[in-house]
């Protein structure tokens, strides 16, 4: 596992942008063999978003080659609904680049048929080729995606209702109203995360320390299901000096000495 310790969310925002534009540059991605993004929501990544928004408007990358598969969807918001997260997408990102919308793959959250849309789901990630890089936040609770605590570690795209802390978490999206957050969502599992070729998960304050903790320093569980990213060949934690501090200073010194003799 690499973590990449910053200063701050938007040093974290940067770093992560910057990688993600070397990963697409280097693969010089084509019509037919396009780089595959997974992506998350939620405010973690948004800093991400506005910095690729910048390469983009720069010159410095291109989406016209890239395919999108987002993590999750709730159930029951349509894709206007100002709280879907095809509307997030879509304000947030990618209304604002050159990517080709046939290559935008996001649960829907109103088909009649839950069953089949994750199948179908799974099926379009294998088609081509798998996720090359996976861009994922993580809850206060340590669940990636919508997969929370108890989820299975091998998991794959399905339906989940959402734990008490998790909908307390999203109501600040939903005029802090409980009662408004859907009880349910589709959502990759951590298996469908964990296949992908290069994960990156974000966090940042001091409320996704113990979750950062347990990655790093915890055993492998479906309790805290961002653990099983201990397995992952090429996983990459990236946080904020505050999203560390129940880390032990050896482990925040092996890190920060492992990343200060690659510059």
């Amino acid at each position: 596992m690499r973590v990449i310790i910053k200063n701050n969310a938007a040093d974290c925002s940067s770093w992560v942008a910057g990688y993600i534009c070397y990963r697409i540059k280097t693969a010089k991605p084509t019509a037919k063999k396009p780089f595959v993004l997974g992506l998350p929501t939620g405010s973690t990544p948004l800093g991400v978003y506005k910095e690729l928004i910048k390469l983009y408007q720069n010159k410095k990358i291109s989406f016209e080659h890239i395919v999108t598969f987002n993590m999750d969807e709730y159930i029951g918001l349509s894709p206007e609904d100002k709280n879907s997260y095809h509307h997030f997408m879509y304000e947030n990102f990618f209304n604002y680049i050159n990517i080709n919308k046939k290559n935008i793959h996001i649960l829907n959250g109103q088909t009649k048929d839950y069953a089949q849309e994750c199948d179908n789901y799974e099926k379009a990630i294998k088609a081509y080729g798998g996720i090359d890089l996976m861009l994922g936040g993580v809850g206060s609770d340590g669940h990636i995606a919508f997969n929370e605590p108890f989820s299975s570690l091998s998991s794959r795209t399905r339906i989940k209702t959402l734990a008490p802390s998790t909908i307390k978490d999203n109501s600040r999206f939903f005029d802090n109203d409980v009662t408004k957050v859907p009880t349910q969502a589709l959502t990759m599992g951590v298996g469908t995360i964990m296949d992908s070729k290069e994960v990156i998960i974000m966090a940042t304050g001091e409320n996704k320390a113990e979750a950062i903790h347990q990655a790093i320093e915890g055993s492998i569980n479906h309790v805290w299901t961002i653990t099983a990213l201990q397995q992952h060949r090429y996983g990459i934690i990236v946080c904020d000096e505050a999203a560390v501090k129940k880390l032990s200073p050896s482990t925040i010194e092996y890190f920060k000495s492992i990343e200060e003799r690659l510059k």
